[in-house]
């Protein structure tokens, strides 16, 4: 069975924004692509939606903590916010539009948090040489968004063969609360080996054919035999 859960913990992490004129359309966007600024949105918390733009690289940085709360800096005032949107490029990875929302940190949202599994290695399933799947790798959950973190840990180092694991063994930390099924969200299985039935079927196929190139050499011999004999005039050899 599997034992007990972890998390990372979250920080607010300063990001400078800086206005954005919409009224260049998509050329304009392209352009600040091209420079390496990143457009966006800001929305919620019952004021109007803002369009920004940021550097990408500080982005980068400051999102690398998923789940954490944004501390923006725009005009001269402060606000938290969390992402709740981001578009890349599909080649080259490269944030090309996020969306952020506004927040308080007094009211509770709810955020999609990463799972991560660890001990798989050590699990007895997988040291008799079973194969360890992670059915679900994020998590709805609800909590204030100080709480959010980047990832639940969950430890498997003792699944064994043929179990499978569902959510209500993940014990979310204090101020988490998991609005996933408990019971029918599957995260994990871990199952025998799988047989490689085409691996299996070329395997056979190449013994047929030795074994038919054999029978095939053996009559050839045997009629070499014979030919190599002369009957005689009663009919017998």
């Amino acid at each position: 069975m599997s034992t007990s859960t972890s998390t990372s913990t979250s920080t607010a992490t300063k990001l400078e924004l800086q206005p954005r004129d919409t009224a260049g359309g998509s050329r304009a966007v392209r352009r600040l692509r091209r420079q390496g600024v990143v457009p966006g949105v800001l929305y919620g918390g019952g004021d109007e939606p803002v369009s920004f733009q940021v550097d990408e690289r500080l982005l980068r940085h400051a999102l690398a903590a998923r789940g954490a709360v944004l501390d923006l800096a725009m005009n001269g005032q402060t606000q938290p916010a969390v992402l709740k949107d981001a578009q890349h490029d599909v080649v080259r990875g490269d944030t090309r539009h996020i969306d952020l929302l506004r927040v308080r940190l007094d009211v509770k949202i709810h955020a999609v948090v990463l799972l991560e599994l660890q001990g798989g290695d050590e699990s007895p399933g997988v040291i008799q040489g079973g194969v360890l799947d992670q059915v679900t790798h994020e998590l709805n959950v609800e909590a204030f968004p100080g709480d959010i973190p980047e990832s639940i840990v969950h430890d498997v180092s003792g699944l064994e063969m043929n179990e499978s694991l569902t959510l209500a063994a993940v014990r979310p930390p204090n101020g988490i609360e998991l609005l996933d099924d408990l019971e029918e969200t599957v995260i994990a299985n871990l199952a025998p080996p799988t047989v490689d039935a085409d691996a299996e079927e070329e395997e056979i196929e190449a013994e047929t054919e030795r074994v038919g190139e054999g029978a095939g050499e053996l009559e050839g011999s045997e009629a070499d035999a014979g030919a190599g004999e002369v009957p005689t005039q009663d009919g017998t050899e």
